[in-house]
């Protein structure tokens, strides 16, 4: 609603002062003249009305003005052809204008209709409340695209209706959103936006819910998503963040993961905001609870600044859901660190036989915690004490939330952090010098709780994502995965425990695929990793041999400083019998395949296991193969291993 439709009010106010005062003054059909004259002194009085309306709608108010406007210039000169000459002698010398009065007179009410109800849904106040049962009607102005009227109305209401009805708008664009883009540009196009940050701002829980949702799916495309950071909606999601309810929070979440997903450019301006703090903060509660970084209280940071050991309680603390550990603070928490491990808390209250049967996930986390506590001898810094202990204000206890809300609200910061992180090395670094590894590795461990949420599927996902960009950003590697960090041996623990399950299910391809752009963060004395990937050559499902082989490859090529030592345990692991038949029959991968042996030929030729599987006859039918050698890799490598392979296999015959 803008103060530019006063603008395009002047013309039709005009015309219409015009047209009323050109038929009373008519000569000749006058009868038809005095009723157009009615319809024109309607039309200016509801424009006299508009301009007095303190706003008005201005997306279809520029549609309407111009049919209006379209509408009295015809009847203008309709009437002042009746206004001039003698009645009689123009009868004579010109055409009747009688056949254009029911046109014209058609052509006034339905400018008289559309002006009404712009009225009506720029000024609820003076056709009703606001609701439902005073925008009916669809104006004539929108019969070409009825979508436009829907739109319209629901956007009107965020702006003048009534709390319930600005919530049931917000659901109901969020549902025209959903199901097309062509309806998600319209909203964007109609000013749509605006009125949404609003209610997420100030509406009702309902409402904020609601409006968080609908700005989420009107990002439907990059373009889509630029206009919506334009208007603002990275500082208003992030303030969202820090104010309960959950739900609301949720639903937060859930939109930053659909906008970071659409387009990138959004990502930096998240990140501004704090929003992987808030993020990371949701994800750690009831995970690992740690104030003094990203959760903390308003009477917690000062407590942590005046008594450096109250710190340490909640920094180790470990929720444990329907047990006495929640009822007591005191020094009892600061023993049950060394007996339990950490635990969501929503999990059931067979936790403590978990416990027992882990108690290296225990000491991980007991190790991480220690040591980001003590950062070169001192505290980590309290967060700014604008947050309660469940990551907001005091509005309400994170304790006394439903449990699905609970784990719904974690799996959206998951899947958040995990969309977040793509490509980006501003956002991993946040992530990692954070408690969010961790939270990953237990999440990716401990699951819901049978809650029915994703958050197992979106922190494999996460990780994976953080380990793509640790694969080229030394300073990652060495800051988030050095051998001596707990937490990234927590989350290798935890990838490997999914790859030797070996089960084909959605965390299978994404725990591959970690370990792969991890493979040169391993010291020579890690000998666990290759084994488990080694196994996966034998599967029968193809994306998981495909993922295995490609993972391997990054521990056996050149740029791994360690090839030697892991083309050595991939052939001492029986490596080299699968990828032979692999290169024969693997379809899709035999070039992935292929490029493996090449690096295990150039590297290991003198292994008794490669004569055994016959590999030198392998690399010499590849090199028969166009469509192989066509490969730039496979032509770089296949000629030396082969004349390696030959040198060495020919001293071991003689």
């Amino acid at each position: 609603m803008g103060e530019g439709v006063k603008t395009m009010l002047a013309r039709p106010i005009q015309l219409a002062d015009e047209v009323a005062k050109q038929c009373a003054a008519a000569r000749s059909f006058r009868a038809e003249c005095a009723e157009l004259k009615a319809r024109a002194d309607k039309l200016l009085a509801q424009l006299r009305q508009a301009a007095r309306a303190p706003d008005l709608y201005d997306r279809p108010a520029a549609r309407i003005m111009a049919g209006a406007t379209t509408a009295l210039s015809r009847a203008s000169a309709l009437a002042a052809r009746c206004a001039r000459g003698h009645p009689r002698l123009r009868s004579l010398f010109t055409l009747s204008p009688a056949a254009g009065f029911p046109r014209a007179v058609a052509a006034l009410d339905t400018a008289l209709e559309d002006v009404a109800w712009l009225l009506r849904i720029s000024s609820p106040g003076a056709a009703g409340d606001g609701d439902d049962d005073s925008l009916l009607g669809l104006p004539n102005i929108a019969q070409n695209e009825p979508i436009l009227f829907f739109i319209w109305d629901h956007v009107a209401r965020l702006h003048t209706g009534s709390p319930a009805a600005r919530a049931d708008s917000a659901a109901n664009l969020a549902s025209l959103a959903r199901d097309s883009q062509h309806f998600a540009k319209l909203i964007i196009e109609e000013d749509g936006v605006p009125p949404l940050l609003k209610l997420l701002k100030d509406g009702t829980d309902e409402g904020q819910e609601a409006a968080a949702r609908a700005l989420g799916l009107l990002g439907c495309d990059a373009e889509s998503v630029d206009k919506l950071v334009q208007a603002g909606v990275c500082s208003s999601f992030a303030a969202a963040l820090k104010d309960p309810p959950m739900r609301v929070q949720a639903a937060v979440a859930e939109a930053i993961a659909n906008l970071a997903d659409r387009s990138s450019t959004c990502q930096d301006l998240f990140a501004q905001n704090n929003t992987v703090r808030y993020l990371v903060g949701h994800l750690a509660s009831g995970t690992i609870q740690e104030h003094s970084r990203y959760s903390v209280g308003s009477n917690s940071s000062k407590k942590s600044t005046a008594a450096p050991q109250q710190p340490m309680k909640s920094l180790h603390s470990v929720v444990l859901a329907k047990t006495h550990s929640m009822r007591h603070t005191g020094d009892r928490d600061a023993a049950s660190l060394t007996d339990e491990p950490p635990l969501m808390s929503n999990s059931s209250p067979g936790g403590e036989q978990d416990t027992k049967r882990n108690p290296h996930m225990q000491s991980v986390v007991h190790s991480a915690m220690s040591a980001k506590t003590n950062t070169n001898g001192s505290l980590v810094p309290p967060f700014r004490p604008q947050l309660g202990t469940s990551g907001s204000s005091g509005r309400g206890a994170r304790e006394v939330e439903d449990p699905e809300i609970k784990a719904h609200l974690k799996a959206m910061a998951a899947k958040a952090l995990w969309k977040l992180a793509h490509n980006h090395l501003g956002v991993c670094k946040s992530i990692t010098e954070s408690r969010a590894l961790l939270c990953f590795a237990v999440l990716l461990e401990k699951g819901d709780g049978d809650m029915g949420t994703d958050v197992q599927f979106f922190s494999a996902m996460a990780i994976m994502e953080i380990a793509r960009v640790a694969e080229h950003s030394l300073v990652l590697r060495q800051s988030a995965f050095k051998p001596s960090s707990p937490a990234a041996k927590a989350v290798v623990d935890q990838l490997l425990r999914v790859v030797r399950k070996g089960e084909y299910d959605v965390l299978l391809l994404p725990c591959i695929t970690a370990l792969g752009c991890l493979a040169r963060t391993f010291t020579a004395s890690e000998t666990r990793v290759i084994a488990p990937l080694v196994q996966l050559l034998d599967e029968r499902e193809p994306p998981v041999t495909k993922e295995a082989v490609v993972a391997l490859t990054k521990f056996a090529c050149s740029e791994n400083h360690l090839h030697l030592n892991h083309c050595k345990a991939i052939v001492d692991d029986g490596g080299a019998r699968h990828l032979v038949q692999l290169v024969y029959l693997g379809d899709e991968i035999q070039i992935e395949a292929l490029i493996l042996l090449c690096y295990i030929a150039l590297y290991v030729p003198e292994s008794e296991e490669l004569a055994q599987a016959s590999v030198l006859a392998v690399l010499l039918w590849a090199s028969k193969q166009a469509h192989m050698v066509q490969d730039t890799r496979v032509e770089a490598l296949l000629p030396d291993a082969n004349a390696r392979l030959e040198l060495f296999q020919s001293r071991a015959s003689r």
